[in-house]
């Protein structure tokens, strides 16, 4: 028996399910990138709205990808389970907001009808950094990349987030459709602003006046999104359907935090979010400062330094002194100090729910997870904390140290000789680099440096910094990743 429509009633009464009729909700937002984290984040918003009577604001979910999670959660309806993991054991709760599935690959002007649609008037994403196309050092769009290249040249058969946003806004105009907002739900520094300037670039490129339209037209909030989202192993479906009493292609694992702080600017209007735990703000920088560079910040470090050390999880990581002792003294000494309060906030309360979060054993959050990626989010995360120590003329000793546990991992090579699987859109230029240096610490690390998409212009001059990183390259190549963190938080 599977999870589906038909067999809700069926569910065991501790397992909560949809309250409101999951079949009558209309499709008010579509989201590009139905992964793991939107179902465990946006989507169970969206459930907590429609459940307080907002029947407009169900989600058509779309990948830009992979058809994983349509044929999973076709048959079920779109339904799936949440289980919250904590110490005290797992709460399971379906989610029926998912009305829709699309695979954009497939069948792209069906995505495109679905975006055009008048009652949709929010577009969200969670396509990861590098689905923005973007370049991470400036912010602003890669002209040169080929999905680009490619959108531009057929812009009625996007593949990229950008192309896709900006066709459907263009055929809206055409047909005298409002636009939709766009809705960022990824890490991006002011996401919002970021967007909007890579998709008006975009649009500007196809038409000077559609680029103008966007500008003048879209709105594009700033947000912030917090919740850890490990990913889902056969033991988690094993444990869900014993639960439900039935099965569930693709259930979703999360910790009981969750936060979605929202700038509130929709011209086309939004759901109740207020209502159901969402914080709608006017400014949503310094929440976002906060997330990126204390928790993302630390999250990296300690998955590419965790890795290297043996640790196949966050919380496994975390149980070892020295890793405590480190990411209380990058918070604490480094990166506060870079992090402006938001309003009523208490970073140290806020700190040390963040440790507490990272230990949670419950939650199974691979190093090697969080470590994927990382040239579109080391800019964000540690090398804009570190320009602003510099500029401040401050110690980096922690941040560099998470750099080169980054260098390190792209190397592609474990401290016991063993491949690692380097999952990044520059990891092809990551193995050359690597190849050419061998095991010389200073030459993988001038290598990397002169990656501008991830290090800029300045960085790779200013000696204090490449001076850092080296030598903590040097440590980790020296002594290994668990020796080099205990030397560097002993002192």
């Amino acid at each position: 028996m599977r999870l589906s429509l038909a067999n809700l009633s069926r569910l065991p009464a501790d397992i909560r399910r949809p309250a409101y009729d999951v079949a009558a909700a209309q499709v008010g937002v579509v989201h590009l990138g139905v992964g793991a984290f939107h179902r465990a984040h946006q989507a169970v918003y969206l459930d907590d709205c429609l459940a307080r009577g907002a029947a407009g604001w169900a989600v058509c979910g779309a990948s830009l990808r992979s058809p994983d999670t349509s044929e999973a959660l076709d048959p079920q309806d779109g339904l799936y389970t949440l289980a919250v993991r904590s110490g005290t054991g797992d709460d399971l709760r379906v989610i029926g907001s998912l009305r829709r599935l699309l695979v954009a690959p497939r069948d792209p002007s069906t995505l495109l009808a679905a975006m055009c649609d008048p009652n949709v008037r929010i577009v969200t994403l969670t396509v990861t950094e590098k689905g923005y196309c973007h370049d991470p050092a400036t912010g602003t769009l890669d002209e040169a990349h080929p999905d680009i290249i490619a959108d531009l040249a057929n812009p009625a058969v996007p593949r990229s987030a950008p192309g896709f946003l900006v066709e459907a806004l263009a055929r809206r105009r055409a047909a005298g459709v409002a636009p939709f907002t766009v809705l960022c739900c990824d890490n991006l520094p002011a996401n919002g602003e970021t967007v909007a300037r890579v998709v008006a670039r975009f649009a500007a490129l196809r038409d000077p006046d559609l680029g103008r339209w966007v500008e003048a037209e879209v709105a594009f909030p700033c947000t912030m999104v917090d919740r850890i989202v490990p990913a889902t192993t056969d033991a988690d479906r094993a444990m869900v359907a014993g639960r439900l009493g039935m099965e569930d292609a693709w259930p979703v694992m999360a910790e009981p935090f969750t936060q979605w702080v929202v700038e509130d600017r929709f011209p086309a209007g939004r759901p109740p979010l207020e209502d159901v735990g969402a914080e709608l703000v006017a400014d949503v920088r310094p929440y976002e400062l906060m997330k990126l560079r204390l928790l993302n910040g630390s999250h990296s470090t300690l998955a590419y330094l965790g890795y290297l050390a043996g640790k196949e999880t966050i919380a496994e990581t975390m149980a070892e002194p020295a890793f405590q002792r480190l990411v209380a003294r990058l918070q604490d000494e480094e990166v506060t100090s870079t992090v402006p309060a938001p309003p009523g906030a208490d970073l140290g309360a806020y700190k040390r729910a963040l440790r507490e979060r990272f230990a949670n054993p419950a939650l199974k959050h691979r190093t090697w997870q969080i470590a994927m990626d990382g040239s579109q989010k080391l800019p964000q995360r540690l090398l804009s904390p570190i320009r602003d120590r510099l500029a401040a003329g401050a110690p980096i000793g922690f941040l560099a140290l998470g750099v080169a546990g980054w260098m390190r991992y792209v190397s592609g090579t474990d401290e016991k000789g063993s491949a690692i699987d380097v999952r990044d859109p520059l990891a092809a230029r990551f193995k050359a680099v690597a190849e050419t240096a061998g095991p010389d610490a200073d030459r993988l690390a001038e290598g990397l440096l002169a990656v501008r998409e991830v290090f800029g212009a300045d960085l790779p001059t200013d000696p204090r910094f490449t001076g850092a990183v080296k030598a903590a390259l040097g440590r980790l190549y020296a002594e290994g990743a668990a020796a080099s963190v205990d030397a560097a938080t002993r002192g």
